[in-house]
């Protein structure tokens, strides 16, 4: 049985409505329902499509060959975030992932070496490497960058290193070398987590660190990608 609405205007062409179910929405309003609901769903998708796009590009700044690398860690007095990092090779080998870690980011090599403060350089290794082929590779640049004078000042530090990785002896893949600077106390050398060694003055970190950093750095390409760009 239907009853005639009284009076009533509608958009809807059915005037009449079953007195055992409820009034049924005008099309304009199902159709204004059904805009709403659209545009929601697109606006999930896209904020879905963001989220992956995020997720994606968080990923990969935090992993590179294989090495999954903290976005931030504390050392000393502060905490530092990941600066960049890049694949160090020879003869198409893969040796080590080093990482910068500084307490403010910047993509200026200069800045990188002179900013205050705590800093590391990680050496995760991904081949075995004698404490020999450690100490070539880290001499050999060193002299690229620094004259013979430079060099000669830097002699009694650069004993404490040899002596240092002498006692280490070989590493292997899957080994971490940091390189922390603390300014209280110098270039601490720690091989998986174990204090290896410390040398004083931040002249000699400077000179460390100028290996991947420095004007002739042990592969250009890793030194943009150390320094986030």
């Amino acid at each position: 049985m239907a009853v005639l609405l009284n009076g009533a205007k509608s958009s809807c062409t059915n005037l009449y409505t079953p007195v055992s179910r409820p009034f049924a929405p005008c099309p304009d309003d199902a159709h204004d329902g059904f805009q709403s609901f659209s545009e929601r769903k697109k606006m999930k998708k896209i904020l879905l499509v963001f989220c992956c796009m995020f997720l994606s590009w968080n990923a990969s700044a935090l992993e590179v060959s294989g090495v999954k690398l903290a976005d931030s860690i504390h050392l000393g007095s502060r905490d530092l975030v990941l600066n960049g990092a890049g694949l160090r090779t020879k003869f198409f080998f893969k040796v080590y992932v080093a990482a910068l870690y500084l307490g403010e980011k910047t993509h200026v090599a200069g800045a990188a070496l002179n900013q205050s403060g705590e800093k590391r350089v990680a050496l995760h290794i991904l081949r075995e490497l004698s404490d020999e082929q450690m100490l070539h590779s880290f001499n050999e640049v060193m002299v690229a960058n620094h004259t013979a004078a430079e060099m000669q000042a830097l002699e009694p530090q650069l004993k404490e290193l040899t002596a240092i990785f002498h006692v280490v002896g070989k590493v292997n893949d899957g080994d971490v070398v940091d390189l922390d600077y603390l300014p209280a106390s110098g270039t601490q050398i720690i091989v998986n987590g174990v204090l290896r060694g410390n040398i004083a003055g931040e002249a000699f970190n400077r000179a460390l660190f100028k290996i991947w950093l420095g004007d002739k750095p042990a592969q250009p390409d890793l030194k943009q990608k150390m320094l986030g760009m």
